[in-house]
């Protein structure tokens, strides 16, 4: 479960934070939310995401 970042505010999702504003559990990967799911912080639908490289 990769992370993805808003391309118009950089909000972060981390699946294994969830989405607590939208009821959305820990462990939801982004892949999984639901398709009207948008950004908590500004209201980006999720076609405005990008996924994350993670280094490792």
């Amino acid at each position: 479960m990769g992370q993805y970042q808003c391309t118009v505010c950089s909000y972060l999702y981390k699946p294994e934070r969830g989405d607590w504003m939208h009821d959305i559990p820990k462990g939801t990967a982004f892949e999984d939310l639901p398709e009207d799911w948008r950004c908590p912080t500004c209201n980006q639908p999720k076609m405005a995401f990008v996924p994350v490289e993670q280094n490792k």
